[in-house]
């Protein structure tokens, strides 16, 4: 019973965390395209909340992607999310089900 509660619980954070993310990254993607002062609190609140996790997938795609001129990495990163959030939340609500 508390393994289940925990594992609940779990996966509900991990899911808001997931959506919030998400809704972090298309924010940033948004305001990217007004060409937004850096000097601005939220400005540079969403690239420190979105860097750890675009630069990464940002690094990978100019590795093996000729350059476009386009940043596909809040792309990728929100369909990461999503498979994250489709196959490892759900996971964990049917394992907390099964307790």
């Amino acid at each position: 019973m508390l393994a289940a509660n925990f594992l609940y619980a779990l996966a509900k954070v991990l899911n808001i965390a997931i959506n919030i993310l998400i809704w972090i990254i298309i924010a940033r993607a948004v305001i990217s395209w007004f060409r937004p002062n850096p000097y601005n609190q939220l400005v540079h609140l969403l690239y420190l909340a979105t860097e750890p996790f675009l630069f990464p997938i940002r690094r990978f795609l100019f590795r093996y992607l000729p350059p476009m001129g386009i940043d596909f990495s809040p792309l990728v990163a929100i369909l990461i999310l999503i498979f994250l959030q489709r196959f490892l939340v759900s996971s964990l609500f049917q394992l907390a089900a099964r307790f």
